[in-house]
This record gives C-alpha cells, structure tokens and sequence, in this order.
C-alpha cells in the first residue's frame, strides 16, 4: 500500500518571512486541502526557527464549522511549539458566519490584514520571539 502524494499544485503555499510563515488562503479550502495545510504548517513550524504562523484568509468566502476548527487546530498545534498563530483579513460575512456558527477559534488572535498581523507593524499583533 502507498500513500498518495498531494498535488503540491493545488496545495497552499506556506512563505517563510524571517521567523514568521505566511500563509495565503485564496478561495475555497476544501477538507482535504485544510488537513494538508495544518499538516504543512505543523511540520513548518517543527522543523525551523518560527515564532508566528499569519494565516491571510482575506481571499476566502466562506468558512464552515469544518474549516473553522482546523484552523482552531492549527492555532493550537503551534502554540505547543512555542509560535502565535494570527488570523488576518477575515471579511465581515465570515465573521458572522462564525459567531452564528457558535465558533470562537480559541488561539487565534485576529487582525484586520497582514499588514496589521506582521510583527514590526505598527499596532500590530507583535509576535513573539520564540520561547527558548
């Protein structure tokens, strides 16, 4: 039995920015897309020196409960190795479909865009140094 080996092409890039990963969600992150990111990110975040992971989802529509808690997920495996995780760009018809959804994505701290979330910004989410 072998395992399959994911279309890297249709995979989220994840952008290492200094001790910070970047991640850019444009459009729709189908279920096995998002166990793939948290896989990638996980390993991301093990395998280097980061302190913050930003998820960018300005380009995504719609989040269900599914997606939210992968991303809660996310959050929560990085914040065992010691890295912030910040959820940029959210829109607001996600915000609200989160609240009514009863999601409150424990761990994740938010900010308007990337911008905001980077740590040199200005008001921005000031991420961490990793712990030692």
């Amino acid at each position: 039995m072998t395992a399959s080996i994911p279309d890297r092409a249709t995979a989220v890039p994840v952008l290492a920015l200094g001790q910070t990963l970047l991640v850019s969600v444009q459009g729709e992150l189908y279920d096995t897309l998002a166990e793939q990111l948290q896989h990638d990110i996980t390993l991301r975040v093990a395998d280097s020196e980061v302190s913050g992971v930003i998820i960018d989802i300005s380009g995504v529509e719609i989040v269900d409960s599914y997606l939210g808690r992968v991303l809660a997920e996310i959050a929560a495996g990085a914040r065992l190795m010691a890295a912030r995780t910040v959820l940029a760009g959210m829109r607001p018809d996600v915000a609200i479909t989160l609240v009514e959804l009863g999601l409150t994505l424990p761990g994740l701290i938010t900010a308007l865009d990337v911008e905001c979330a980077l740590p040199s910004a200005p008001n921005g989410s000031g991420l961490p140094e990793r712990a030692a």
